[in-house]
Parts: structure tokens; C-alpha cells; sequence
């Protein structure tokens, strides 16, 4: 579902494996205008991670999808259920 928002702005609500704290971001896909260059260093989806573009602080950040609690697109909330 997220790769199908298109760049469209979404709510997320994931546990933060750093800390396992809870996080509510406000985000998007598809940002360009704030790439440096260079890769990263490892497979996010190998990882189970999607890379995203937080509107807050305009910055790319990773979002662990097993982490993930909810999402809100377009004003419709969904509820994730892990195994």
C-alpha cells in the first residue's frame, strides 16, 4: 500500500528498533531534492525496511515494516496485523 501512494503525503505509526519507543511520522515517497549522492551500504529490503522522506524534519529516514503499527492514507487509517 505504501509503494502505491505515489507520492502522496501518509501518516505512519511504527515501534522504533532503537529505542522501542512508538512514532507517529508524517511522510512521503519519491523526495529527490534533498539526495546527496552515494548509496547505502546495505538492502532495505533485505532488511524489511522502507526508506521514506519525513516531512518534519526533511529528512530520509528507514521504517522497519515489522515495526509497523498503522498507516493513514488519504484520510483512511489502516491497521497492520503481524503474524
Amino acid at each position: 500500500m505504501i509503494y502505491n501512494t505515489k507520492g502522496r503525503i501518509f501518516c505512519a505509526l511504527f515501534t522504533k528498533r532503537t529505542t522501542g519507543e512508538l512514532r507517529q511520522m508524517v511522510c512521503r515517497l519519491g523526495v529527490k531534492s534533498y539526495l546527496k549522492g552515494g548509496e547505502l551500504n546495505y538492502d532495505p529490503h533485505k532488511k524489511r525496511l522502507i526508506i521514506v522522506f519525513d516531512m518534519n524534519i526533511n529528512e530520509y529516514r528507514a521504517i522497519n515494516l515489522d515495526a509497523l503499527h498503522t498507516i493513514s492514507i488519504g484520510g483512511v487509517k489502516y491497521t497492520i496485523k503481524h503474524k
